[in-house]
């Protein structure tokens, strides 16, 4: 088995990270560490294949999760076995997230339970032929994969389920990219007070306050002309994005720091890998659901 590497040989690894990405060829990055136009390019376009796919056959939208869920399952594995020797085990993962996500239009909160209990037995059992050595390990982080990706994308089918499930959709992304733009905008202009400093050192109360204003701004418009809601659901609405994506982009983080890794991947230019893209996405679209539900109940 791997030495597993000491907090400080992470710290410095992710520092070391840090500094040959800012010294490497290309664009320059901004002041918060992203390369923006490629940034703002790569969001414009994911951002444009959602809106024709929930206005054009909202299915569609079924189909972008799922292919999400594989690339950030295939991410997420690859980065903890290169950067820690952890084995997730892929195959059950993959397959059982496609079940968790596709079994939630037909049937709902019991599709995702149902497929999810499977998923997790097949990982523990896959896992066996490999012996006893790190079995923990490997089982729990393979349960963590389940958890963390499909389940939590599931909740985004499930959003989709009603007759107004594309505004629904609409509202609940609307709301986290206006937390991320807002506390991108505030913490590059403003941002002195560090939030997390050993955790995202970048990430400030300044920013954080640029995300509340601007995701609670949103919802505040989003909920009464998509939605028919009140005006107060969508400050509440657009604050508990705020707190959810923050929540999903600091436990990443943490993840990432632990790694001793820069960024989950390499397919998005401006933003690394898919996984850090669906970070504050994830745990915002269970309780975007929750919400919606208790605000909206579909009819």
């Amino acid at each position: 088995m791997p030495r597993q590497p000491l907090d400080s040989e992470r710290s410095a690894r992710v520092t070391d990270v840090n500094d040959s990405a800012q010294e490497s060829g290309g664009s320059k990055p901004s002041r918060a560490g992203r390369n923006l136009p490629a940034a703002i390019g790569v969001g414009v376009l994911l951002g444009a294949a959602i809106l024709v796919s929930l206005l054009v056959e909202r299915r569609l939208f079924i189909g972008i999760v799922s292919l999400a869920m594989l690339v950030g399952s295939w991410e997420f594995s690859q980065a903890l076995r290169s950067a820690a020797g952890v084995r997730v085990q892929i195959v059950p993962v993959l397959v059982g997230g496609q079940a968790i996500v596709w079994l939630a239009w037909p049937f709902g909160t019991t599709g995702i339970a149902v497929s999810l209990v499977f998923t997790v037995l097949a990982c523990l059992l896959w896992r066996l032929p490999r012996g006893t050595d790190g079995y923990l390990r490997d089982a729990g982080a393979s349960v963590l994969a389940v958890a963390y990706l499909p389940l939590c994308g599931a909740f985004a089918v499930l959003l989709l389920l009603p007759e107004d499930g594309a505004y629904r959709i609409i509202t609940f992304m609307l709301g986290v990219v206006a937390s991320d733009v807002g506390g991108y905008a505030a913490g590059v202009l403003k941002g002195r007070h560090p939030m997390a400093p050993s955790i995202s050192p970048k990430k400030s109360w300044e920013g954080f306050a640029g995300s509340l204003v601007s995701g609670v701004g949103v919802g505040m418009l989003t909920m009464p002309l998509l939605l028919d809601g009140h005006v107060w659901q969508g400050a509440l609405f657009g604050a508990a994005m705020v707190l959810t994506a923050t929540v999903g982009d600091l436990v990443e983080s943490v993840m990432k720091r632990d790694l001793g890794i820069k960024d989950m991947g390499t397919l998005l230019p401006g933003h690394g890998g898919l996984m850090d893209r669906l970070d504050s996405m994830l745990p915002s679209a269970v309780v975007a659901w929750a919400l919606l539900a208790l605000f909206l109940p579909a009819q």
